[in-house]
């Protein structure tokens, strides 16, 4: 279960996000039963605020607390297949609050060590990492995921895009993902995308080591209206963080890695060159 800020979100009525469906069944029924936030938070065992968070699809529900609405609600299970439902959902339930931030984000700043940013995959490549993830679910449950991740990619086609600063890791950009048709495609399309006014491209090759020490893949997001937050991966998945030492700290780290970094035009010419040996 991730926690993140609290920040301005689309009516979840209108929105498209499951965990938004959910906060928003959850208010619609508590204010059907006339009752408070209060009341909710004392009969299933939480705190009004995390009962505030569900409600505007800021927070993953626990399974717990889904009982509880069901017991408080008298819904019979309903709440508890509503979360097994999000569960199921294209996107898993710790990756969530990540997409809510990429869709408001006004900046972000992204370093990939091991594969292209989800992002700026294309069909085939995205395929191929869910494949080889989820070697033996059923074949419409990862074109479901692939569907999702491309319209994550949506944001790049706003009228006001987000700008987009890329740090790519050599190793990322050498690691045969689908084949060398694939991967050449999927370079061809990180250079049109470099190609942008509101996206800057840099190449961190083998020869510059490990300028942070660790080589972690890691996002930061910058909001319009709120804190940056910083996106990083786990064992057990990702998670996003608003605090701000943690922020801070990735942001020195990632001032560290640019400027190790190859220059923009020698990364352009860098990846235009692995794409002539994927294609040779």
């Amino acid at each position: 279960m991730w926690e993140v800020s609290a920040m301005e979100e689309d009516s979840p009525a209108e929105s498209l996000s499951p965990l938004h469906g959910f906060g928003f069944e959850v208010k619609e029924v508590r204010l059907g039963r006339k009752l408070t936030q209060k009341h909710l938070a004392q009969g299933a065992g939480y705190s009004e605020a995390y009962v505030s968070r569900v409600e505007k699809g800021q927070l993953v529900p626990s399974e717990r607390f889904a009982r509880g609405c069901d017991l408080v609600f008298g819904t019979h299970g309903m709440f508890q297949r509503l979360r097994r439902r999000l569960e199921a959902s294209d996107h898993p339930l710790w990756f969530v609050p990540y997409v809510q931030f990429e869709r408001k984000a006004v900046r972000i700043l992204d370093f990939s060590t091991g594969l292209i940013m989800g992002l700026l995959q294309i069909e085939d490549y995205a395929r191929a990492v869910f494949r080889a993830a989820n070697p033996r679910v059923p074949e419409d449950i990862i074109e479901g995921k692939v569907a999702a991740r491309m319209r994550r990619r949506e944001v790049l086609a706003r009228a006001e895009p987000p700008n987009l600063w890329l740090i790519v890791h050599e190793a990322a950009l050498r690691t045969e993902v689908g084949g060398r048709d694939v991967m050449a495609a999927q370079l061809e399309d990180l250079l049109r995308m470099a190609a942008l006014p509101h996206v800057d491209l840099q190449v961190l090759p083998f020869a510059a080591g490990a300028p942070d020490g660790q080589m972690r893949p890691f996002t930061l997001l910058g909001m319009a209206d709120g804190p940056t937050v910083l996106y990083a991966d786990g064992p057990r998945g990702g998670r996003v963080w608003d605090v701000a030492a943690m922020v801070g700290a990735a942001a020195d780290t990632y001032d560290r890695l640019r400027a190790h970094a190859s220059s923009p035009d020698d990364s352009a010419a860098f990846v235009e060159s692995l794409v002539k040996e994927y294609r040779s």
